[in-house]
């Protein structure tokens, strides 16, 4: 099968979360014998922080402007088995238009970004990448986030098949390494800045680290602003590549996965970085929301904190108790949370598509079960 995707970034991870997912389901894809190309807009705070250096991700185009690539584009959609335009793909909708207007098998929109884009659109904001005419032209619209966003995509976008593809992690990437003594730390914390996500950083990240000053405390990521409330017992690295994030979650103690406010009000949202900090064999502490049982088990797989009384009496649990956290996350996630597991979904849902609609009733868990 070749699938052509139009996506936000495959090529650099700086200050998104599309592009190590996109790796990870690409190679898995490959791997199974599909062909993939990934049309990305050359933008230059993404071509400054390239992270990309290796060629298992199919073949890459990457553009200065819609109308350069615009016949190539064509020429691939039309040879197409499954075409992907994505959320946040800053061509969206012109790729959306020729998918619309060309004989592709199988059309598809994956919203990487749900609950922002329902938020967006409930606030009465223009979503860039959504035309007037909803995703009611695509097949089948894949989400990020499940439960009740399914039924928003359905009831205000017109999407005629929702369907949840989660995220995921690559194991040959993300796997237990030797600590590193520059990311040791009791909790870390790696993730972009977000506004969004600062109250809740606050109360479970900066002040259990004003409680407990002999203990070290780490954030790696991009664009947290100067005035952010550090305290001596606070480190930082910048931006890390994905090469980099096995040493540094292999290096804490505990870990620390903070959701989007959207997201997490939604539910049903696991991160990309959840999957990769369980799959490194660190103690990962998590926000919580409706649908995380349904990924792992938290008290055996995971622990769960929303505040700082909670997050303090993480930290004083045992070691034999953070270790059997980390056994039984690491085994979780590679029971169930691949990015093998994840193309594999995939592929069903896109076989499951080219079946006439009667025969698309269905849910995926209904199909696995069958």
């Amino acid at each position: 099968m070749k699938l052509v995707i139009f996506g936000l970034s495959i090529t650099s991870s700086w200050g998104n979360g599309h592009a190590t997912l996109w790796r990870g389901l690409c190679r898995a894809l490959i791997k199974a014998g599909h062909e993939i190309e990934f049309f990305e807009r050359d933008v230059s705070y993404y071509a400054a922080n390239r992270d990309l250096h290796e060629d298992r991700c199919g073949r890459i185009v990457l553009y200065a402007d819609w109308n350069d690539v615009c016949s190539r584009a064509k020429a691939s959609v039309r040879d197409a088995d499954a075409v992907i335009v994505t959320s946040y793909c800053p061509d969206a909708l012109a790729a959306g238009s020729l998918v619309r207007d060309t004989a592709v098998a199988i059309k598809v929109f994956y919203d990487l970004d749900t609950p922002v884009t329902l938020a967006r659109l409930e606030a009465g904001e223009t979503v860039d990448y959504i035309g007037p005419d909803g995703l009611s032209a695509f097949d089948l619209v894949l989400s990020f986030t499940g439960g009740g966003a399914l039924d928003a995509l359905r009831d205000r976008l017109g999407a005629s098949r929702a369907e949840p593809l989660y995220g995921h992690v690559d194991p040959e990437l993300h796997r237990p390494v030797g600590a590193q003594a520059h990311y040791a730390a009791t909790l870390s914390y790696l993730g972009t800045y977000s506004q969004d996500r600062q109250p809740a950083l606050e109360a479970v990240f900066v002040a259990p680290a004003r409680h407990r000053r002999d203990d070290r405390f780490l954030i790696g990521g991009a664009q947290y602003p100067q005035d952010f409330p550090w305290s001596p017992n606070i480190y930082f690295v910048r931006h890390l590549p994905p090469s980099e994030h096995a040493a540094f979650f292999s290096s804490s103690r505990l870990t620390l996965n903070l959701t989007r406010r959207s997201m997490a009000r939604m539910g049903w949202c696991p991160s990309g970085r959840l999957f990769e900090a369980a799959a490194c064999g660190a103690a990962v502490v998590s926000d919580h929301w409706e649908g995380i049982s349904e990924f792992f088990d938290p008290g055996s797989d995971l622990l769960v904190a929303t505040t700082e009384p909670e997050m303090l009496a993480v930290l004083d649990l045992s070691d034999a108790e953070i270790g059997r956290i980390r056994r039984n996350g690491r085994e979780r996630t590679l029971d169930q949370h691949t990015s093998a597991h994840r193309a594999a979904e995939l592929c069903r849902l896109l076989e499951d598509a080219r079946q006439p609609q009667t025969a698309r009733g269905r849910s995926t868990h209904q199909l696995m079960e069958a």
